[in-house]
């Protein structure tokens, strides 16, 4: 058998991959994996066909190939690629979420040997278990909800709907524990190379980790390089009395079996806005306080529409506001209330409180002084694009580290992490990350706000489209929201977007392949976008720097 990596120079899109996947993978003893963001192809051959003629196959697609010599091995056997002094690479990496599975399927992949360790007594991580997984279930329940008695459609009949929380409790978590098993528990099983070892991980020097284990056990891992991905958590700001009561953290409020009649929401960007909002849609009254305005950090304009739309819903929204004292009374026949005490001079009361007000990394156990890695002053690791600690052989990804708190850009860099470790060169471009936020609208950012492009000097043109002039918002009678699109006047590219609609997630992604292959706004203006879809909405926007929205047809060429 012989393995080769392959560098491939014009896919546009993961569909550019799965289509070379799929030829070459027909054929008797050719397996290839071929990553579209990285543009390289990991091939391995069982059978006599040259490495010629696979190159040839891949380039009648219309790509340019180059094998990469420096990476190429012949094996009688699945003899490991990654060695230190002649033996197996060793990778020991701290967590099991999403960065963490990334960095360890890569590096089994390129030859290593794995070994994780988790404190926690389930795997998989924030995402799968207490984040994205279940809060987008239970977003989407309070959609179904809210469009029960909230529906813009003559003709069908509007009615409140009986929710049963318990149920559609049970239904997430059972969807979570599926998709854990699916995603992370059988990866485990189905891979030798890769260890588990259960237990609160802590550096003894720059090559060792303790784990000290249950019942007072310790045991020692030496490892030649070491991933750190040990996450973050829900913060705790130092309320005057909150540690006292029974308060929510977003992991409560994603499992509690009960709606409680009023909730008073602390925070007021991302976590706190989408589960602010899908309590209100399940029937709880909603307070959210707010230090700042709501999305403080995105362009205003989003958080003065969003905010408004809220109200609307029926959110009481409390801007520069923060909580100065919290207390709880027990109840002697019922549940008990809490007492908030605000900076406006208001006693607030509700049946329950949730805290979001953002998440620390956890790295304040790992010892690292011991190590010599070196955090901010909020605990996050920094590292470089090449997801590098300032000790070489230590890497860290994700949400214990400087880099944004998504879970894709966790992913994207333990994979790169793995390649670095394994002596690839691989680096992350954050430049054009997308962002989305799952409310109703839904807000999707990529790339600059003018504000950002002022910071950096660059001078800009903008539009804003709000969505009654977008056909499909005008069909589906949605209307609230905007597109808003940033251009640099001397080059005329297309620098950032910032979306307030619904399907705005779906819509984003058109705005990150514009901006990363460095398309002008005309460029997006002339494309042919499919009519009636939401995304049409990107191309109206780019066509209203140089005409009037009013003066277009409805399918505007």
């Amino acid at each position: 058998m012989w393995t080769q990596q392959l560098k491939i120079d014009g896919m546009t899109c993961s569909s550019c991959a799965a289509g070379i996947e799929k030829q070459l993978n027909a054929l008797d003893g050719v397996n290839i994996k071929v990553s579209h963001p990285e543009g390289v192809g990991h091939l391995k051959v069982k059978s006599k066909i040259s490495l010629d003629s696979l190159i040839e196959q891949i380039e009648a697609k219309g790509y340019q190939v180059t094998a990469l010599d420096q990476d190429k091995v012949v094996t009688d056997s699945k003899s490991p690629t990654a060695t230190n002094n002649g033996q197996q690479l060793h990778v020991a990496i701290i967590g099991t979420g999403s960065g963490a599975f990334a960095c360890a399927i890569k590096a089994v992949e390129n030859g290593a040997k794995v070994t994780m360790i988790e404190r926690n007594p389930i795997i998989g991580g924030t995402c799968v278990n207490i984040g994205c997984v279940p809060s987008k279930i239970m977003i989407r329940a309070a959609h179904i909800a809210h469009l029960q008695k909230n529906h813009a459609f003559n003709g069908i009949k509007k009615q409140t709907p009986v929710i049963h929380r318990k149920q559609l409790l049970a239904q997430q978590q059972a969807r979570v524990e599926e998709l854990r098993a699916a995603k992370y528990e059988n990866v485990l099983e189905t891979n030798p190379s890769i260890r588990l070892v259960k237990g609160d991980a802590r550096f003894k020097d720059s090559n060792t980790v303790i784990v000290d284990q249950a019942h007072g056990e310790t045991i020692e891992i030496h490892a030649d390089r070491f991933l750190i991905a040990s996450g973050a958590s829900s913060s705790t700001p130092p309320i005057p009395g909150l540690a006292e009561t029974p308060y929510w953290t977003s992991t409560e409020a994603l499992e509690a079996d009960t709606l409680p009649d009023h909730l008073i929401v602390i925070g007021s960007s991302i976590v706190a806005l989408e589960l602010a909002q899908a309590y209100l849609r399940l029937g709880s009254r909603v307070t959210l306080l707010a230090r700042h305005s709501i999305l403080f950090n995105e362009d205003p304009a989003i958080g003065a529409e969003l905010h408004r739309i809220l109200e609307e819903e029926g959110m009481s929204i409390l801007t520069h506001t923060e909580a100065e004292a919290v207390s709880y009374k027990k109840g002697l026949f019922s549940s008990g209330k809490f007492h908030i005490k605000t900076t406006k001079g208001h006693t607030l009361k509700s049946d329950q409180l949730l805290i979001a007000t953002g998440r620390p990394p956890n790295t304040k156990d790992l010892a690292l002084d011991q190590a010599g890695v070196k955090i901010d002053k909020g605990g996050a690791i920094h590292i470089d694009d090449h997801m590098r600690t300032n000790v070489e052989h230590i890497y860290a990804a994700g949400d214990c580290s400087n880099q944004p708190q998504f879970v894709y850009v966790a992913a994207a860099a333990g994979t790169r992490a793995a390649i670095n470790m394994t002596g690839g060169d691989a680096a992350i471009n954050l430049s054009v990350m997308p962002a989305v936020m799952f409310t109703e609208p839904q807000m999707a950012t990529v790339g600059l706000t003018e504000a950002q492009a002022h910071q950096h000097n660059i001078e800009t043109e903008s539009r804003m489209l709000p969505l009654e002039h977008v056909p499909r918002s005008l069909a589906n009678f949605e209307t609230k929201g905007f597109v808003k699109l940033v251009m640099e006047t001397h080059s005329q590219r297309l620098l950032g977007a910032q979306i307030l609609a619904p399907e705005a997630g779906e819509m984003i992604q058109t705005a990150v392949l514009a901006i990363h292959n460095q398309m002008t706004i005309d460029d997006l203006a002339g494309l042919l976008f499919p009519y009636l879809t939401m995304v049409e909405g990107i191309k109206l926007c780019a066509q209203t720097f140089s005409k009037n929205m009013n003066e277009l047809s409805c399918c505007a060429g």
